[in-house]
């Protein structure tokens, strides 16, 4: 048996409410600090063998108290960055964000693939490459990769043999939430989603 943790990153401070996509110097937030503690704090004495992260540096802060804790080093894997969107940087909204500039609305003809980023299809190839990886390297063990909103759902979405496309505000994937893959070889039996900071990792946030 081998688990495969897929943690999202906490929350990020972002005080412009940008879609901050893959810009760098988007750290977290002092919530989104004690966020990646507690999630720390939740693995801590499990068997946790290897410890890989999204280069970005939300994520790479999330994956520091873990690391500290578990006396570990943190891979870094391109595989789980976050997914690209040409609206990054820009607000995101009717008001004064991007949907009120008609040289905006080309990009949203086709939410099924979707037209204003990488295509769900890629996202979940390179995860479920990423995710095998993990297993692998973790074999009989446990492992935890920290990525981003998207690309998890994407997953287990591709993971649960359900349409790719889907309604982002229904995608059960919190801030610092876990979901937990269980395999018996390569067969992945079991699917848990847990949020060890608790309610706070529903709060809105402005990317992923």
């Amino acid at each position: 048996m081998t688990v495969v943790h897929l943690l999202r990153h906490g929350e990020v401070h972002n005080p412009d409410g940008l879609l901050y996509g893959r810009l760098p110097h988007f750290g977290l937030s002092e919530l989104g600090v004690r966020m990646a503690a507690a999630a720390a704090e939740s693995l801590a004495g499990r068997s946790v063998a290897y410890l890989v992260c999204s280069p970005l540096q939300r994520a790479l802060e999330t994956a520091a108290p873990i690391a500290a804790r578990l006396g570990l080093p943190v891979a870094i894997d391109e595989r789980l960055i976050e997914p690209t969107n040409v609206f990054q940087g820009q607000r995101f909204g009717i008001g004064d964000g991007v949907l009120r500039k008609p040289s905006s609305w080309r990009y949203l003809y086709d939410p099924f693939r979707p037209s204003w980023g990488e295509p769900y299809r890629h996202i979940a190839e390179r995860m479920t490459d990423a995710v095998a990886d993990a297993r692998r390297r973790a074999q009989g063990a446990e492992a935890v990769c920290v990525s981003h909103q998207l690309p998890i759902w994407t997953f287990r979405r591709a993971a649960e043999g359900r349409p790719l496309w889907h309604h982002p505000g229904r995608r059960q994937c919190g801030l610092a939430s876990l979901t937990s893959l269980t395999y018996r070889g390569e067969r992945l039996v079991s699917i848990r989603y847990w949020e060890p900071a608790g309610a706070s990792s529903r709060l809105p946030g402005k990317g992923a």
